[in-house]
């Protein structure tokens, strides 16, 4: 029985073929998507062990699967590899360093394959847990109390907000230091 389950959400039948005969035979089940559209509901339905998902897709692009993802917190822990001929496509709307999926550039080897599929597996480990929503206030909490949690609440959201400012400023900062050391 296979011990993955991957979903591969590529246009390109050639593609997704490839993905399939360069994973390591009985490890994976593979499940396949044509489009945005039909990626997304698999992905929902049968919540895999890693998503492969190109950037450039019919009926959904591959940027509109992506933002899905990360507003789910259920999906956002799948590992995640994307997939793309034009890095620079990518780059235009996620900034590197890539914090929790994986890119690979087509055309790629089964070694670069395999080589992104361990790193999208252990970038999606170091994810943090998504912050479970805050339970609501009971009947008998005073109108005080409640507001005082509300207030509580969006200081959290806005805090929350502020920190992902600053690790996109800090990738950004890191991109810019590696590109001028190069």
């Amino acid at each position: 029985m296979a011990s993955h389950k991957v979903i591969v959400i590529d246009d390109s039948a050639v593609i997704r073929n490839m993905v399939r005969d360069m994973l390591p035979k009985g490890n994976f089940e593979v499940l396949e998507a044509k489009d945005g559209v039909q990626g997304i509901t698999l992905i929902r339905q049968e919540r895999p062990t890693l998503i492969m998902l190109d950037f450039l897709l019919p009926r959904m692009s591959g940027w509109e699967v992506y933002q899905q993802i990360q507003s789910q917190p259920e999906l956002q822990t799948i590992p995640l590899v994307l997939m793309s001929g034009r890095k620079e496509e990518v780059e235009e709307k996620l900034q590197e360093p890539f914090e929790y999926f994986e890119f690979v550039q087509k055309p790629f080897d089964q070694k670069g394959l395999i080589d992104a599929i361990k790193t999208a597996m252990a970038k999606a480990k170091r994810r943090p847990a998504p912050v479970a929503p805050v339970a609501p206030v009971a009947e008998t909490t005073s109108g005080a109390d409640a507001a005082e949690i509300a207030a509580l609440n969006q200081k959290i959201v806005k805090m929350q907000a502020e920190i992902d400012g600053m690790k996109k400023q800090m990738g950004q900062l890191l991109a810019f230091v590696k590109q001028k050391l190069k």
